[in-house]
């Protein structure tokens, strides 16, 4: 039987070897860089938002399995929520890896699986990096978001 680590890895390396919505949107209505200095992971979030719903979301980047997982995971999350909604899920996503808070992993549905990441605390800015980036493009920032 598959145990939740066993689960965590293979949704990882699944999404890491094929990528989910990993191109850029020409004409996104916005957009953000964001950059972990930990391990150099780079990443772009792309946005294209219709009457406050995100119609399409994407990333390019260069990074670890765990941070184009995560942006992929996103991705797939976000496409036809609110900003809200994606704020939501930003804050619960956060508080599920770095504060370990149940109530918030519970609300994560297929994101649960990179739950198991706060096991490993040098690699939660891996896994939230994409998320602080989309965090940025919400807010149509143009600073690099980072995971300080």
């Amino acid at each position: 039987m598959m145990d939740i680590y066993d689960l965590y890895q293979e949704v990882i390396l699944d999404h890491n070897r094929n990528p989910r919505n990993c191109h850029e949107i020409l004409e996104a209505d916005s957009q953000a860089q964001g950059f972990n200095p930990l391990c150099g992971d780079k990443i772009t979030v792309f946005l294209k938002v219709d009457d406050d719903v995100i119609e399409d979301v994407s990333f390019i980047g260069a990074g670890c399995a765990i941070s184009t997982a995560s942006a992929s995971l996103m991705t797939e999350f976000l496409k036809g929520k609110t900003k809200q909604q994606a704020e939501t899920m930003f804050q619960n996503f956060h508080r599920a890896l770095t504060k370990g808070d149940s109530a918030a992993e519970q609300k994560l549905g297929k994101l649960a699986a990179l739950s198991g990441v706060r096991k490993f605390p040098i690699r939660v800015k891996c896994a939230t990096l994409a998320w602080h980036t989309l965090h940025a493009a919400l807010a149509n920032s143009h600073e690099v978001a980072t995971t300080e």
